[in-house]
C-alpha cells in the first residue's frame, strides 16, 4: 500500500463548496476522503462522484442500518459510483446483507464497532452490558467471519482488533490526534504513529487538517508520521 492512501482526510464541512476549497488546497497531497452525513445532505454524493471522476479514493461514512432489502439496494446503487470504502453497523444481519449485495464489486465494506465518541458509560445508557473491548472484539469477530472487508474501530481497539481479523482486513481508526492536540469529541485517541503500529491499516483525519490554518502543512506532518512507521 502506498503511504500517502492510509491517511483518510474527513470532509467533515457544512458546505460542499467549504469541502471543494480544502480539497482544491490540498490537491495532489492528499489521495482519499471521507465524506459522512453532514455533508452527504448538503450535496456530498454529487461531490463523491465528482472526486472519483478525479481519481480521489472516496470512503463514504454512511453507517447503513436498515432491512435487508434496502441495506442491498443502496449498496447496488453506490457501487456503480466507483466508492472505495463504505461502512455499515456491525449487526450480522445487516454485514451479510451487505457482502451478499457487494459480492462481484470492488467496495471494501467497513463494520461500525463502538463509535469514537463513545466512552464506557455511553455504552451502558445506550443498552448494552458488555464493555468497549469486548463490544468491538465481538463485533470484529462477526465481520470476519461474514466476510466484510474491513472494521472501524477506535485506535485504542486496533491492536486487539488486528489479532482478531488477521493481516487480511483493513482497519480503518477515525480519533486520530497528534500529541497534545485537541480532542474535540473524540473520548477514545491516540497519536497517528502509535495507531499505524497497533494495527491500523488507515487513519481518517478530518478538523486537525481541515480547520488548520495551512491545511497542506497539518497534512504533510501527518504523511511525514505515516512515513516514519
Amino acid at each position: 500500500m502506498i503511504q500517502r492512501d492510509r491517511l483518510i482526510v474527513g470532509l467533515d464541512l457544512p458546505t460542499v463548496r467549504e469541502a471543494e476549497r480544502v480539497v482544491s488546497i490540498l490537491g495532489d497531497v492528499v489521495s482519499s476522503y471521507k465524506i459522512g452525513y453532514q455533508l452527504l445532505f448538503s450535496g456530498g454524493l454529487e461531490l463523491a462522484r465528482h472526486l472519483v471522476s478525479d481519481g480521489k479514493s472516496i470512503f463514504l461514512d454512511m453507517k447503513l442500518f436498515d432491512i435487508e432489502n434496502t441495506i442491498a439496494a443502496s449498496i447496488e446503487h453506490i457501487a456503480k459510483m466507483g466508492i472505495k470504502m463504505l461502512t455499515v453497523h456491525a449487526y450480522p444481519q445487516t454485514m451479510r446483507a451487505a457482502v451478499s449485495a457487494a459480492r462481484g464489486t470492488d467496495i471494501c465494506l467497513l463494520a461500525v464497532t463502538v463509535l469514537t465518541s463513545m466512552d464506557e458509560v455511553d455504552l451502558r445508557e445506550s443498552g448494552y452490558d458488555k464493555d468497549i473491548m469486548t463490544m468491538v472484539a465481538m463485533r470484529a469477530t462477526q465481520a470476519r467471519d461474514i466476510g466484510m472487508g474491513g472494521v472501524v474501530c477506535s485506535p485504542r481497539e486496533a491492536l486487539m482488533v488486528r489479532k482478531i481479523v488477521g493481516d487480511h482486513m483493513a482497519i480503518v481508526t477515525p480519533g486520530i490526534r497528534m500529541e497534545g492536540g485537541e480532542a474535540d469529541d473524540q473520548k477514545r485517541f491516540m497519536a497517528p504513529d502509535k495507531a499505524l503500529k497497533y494495527g491500523s491499516s488507515h487513519i481518517v483525519v478530518s478538523r486537525p487538517i481541515v480547520r488548520a490554518a495551512d491545511p497542506v502543512i497539518a497534512a504533510k506532518e501527518f504523511l511525514h508520521t505515516i512515513s516514519l512507521v
